[in-house]
């Protein structure tokens, strides 16, 4: 049986099989306990699972040849629990800031060296941005990333822009190292981000950072077209966003 071909959906369904039987053991498991308990024959099993080890989701134990969940694995649901959890408490600060201004308003996390955005409220106003919840911007040239960046030591950001090149997206766009490191000095002393038309044209997003007890959650920013940002609205959103990080990092306490 196990020299027959199976299905891609079933060798996936039989994998999640094996790790839901895994993240409920508090021990490494022998390969012929996860196979009776899984229902498969050793050998689909362990085929199985030396491609959960490659992968990392699995790691073994060489001496008791006893398989647990790897750290890939559980990296990644820490991350998706902390962007849950995340998710949960902002959403109502940001409802407030997003009334407050009438601008759309994002949620974003880390990954790797880009800002992924999870949570988006629209502008109810006639002429507002488009951009989708999933979608992924670089750091460099975002207010979300830059405030995120600005939470980092001057050496883990010049370890960032060694591996980005600043590529020019639009003519606002921050392209040599100096004038980046400069522009996360003024970051640190104001407590906020700017993206000056940096990623899109006649775009501009005033960001801050989620960080906590030493904890990177993500950030916020609030989204206009450049033509409605007065001199008192700028400060009304400036005034607003320090107010919901403020109120974000009391609930994470």
């Amino acid at each position: 049986m196990d020299k027959i071909k199976q299905p891609y959906g079933t060798v996936l369904i039989k994998a999640s099989h094996i790790l839901d039987f895994l993240s409920n053991c508090d021990e490494p498991q022998a390969l012929n306990t996860i196979a009776k308990e899984t229902g498969l024959t050793n050998s689909t099993a362990l085929k199985i699972l030396d491609t959960l080890l490659l992968i990392g989701y699995v790691q073994k134990n060489p001496e008791l040849k006893k398989f647990s969940l790897g750290l890939s694995i559980i990296k990644y649901a820490n991350k998706s629990m902390n962007s849950l959890d995340i998710k949960k408490i902002a959403q109502p600060h940001l409802e407030e800031l997003q009334r407050v201004t009438n601008e759309t308003v994002h949620l974003g996390i880390q990954d790797k060296d880009n800002i992924i955005y999870i949570t988006k409220i629209e502008s109810k106003n006639p002429i507002c941005l488009y951009s989708k919840i999933g979608n992924s911007i670089p750091m460099y040239c975002s207010a979300m990333g830059k405030a995120i960046l600005a939470d980092l030591s001057d050496e883990e950001i010049k370890n960032y822009l060694d591996c980005n090149p600043l590529i020019k997206l639009t003519d606002n766009t921050i392209v040599t190292k100096y004038d980046f490191m400069e522009e996360i000095s003024k970051v640190r002393k104001m407590g906020y981000a700017y993206d000056n038309g940096e990623h899109e044209e006649d775009v501009i997003c005033i960001g801050a950072s989620i960080t906590g007890s030493n904890k990177k959650y993500g950030a916020f920013s609030v989204s206009l077209p450049k033509y409605r940002l007065t001199e008192n609205f700028h400060r009304q959103i400036v005034d607003a966003i320090q107010n919901c990080k403020l109120n974000i990092l009391n609930e994470l306490q």
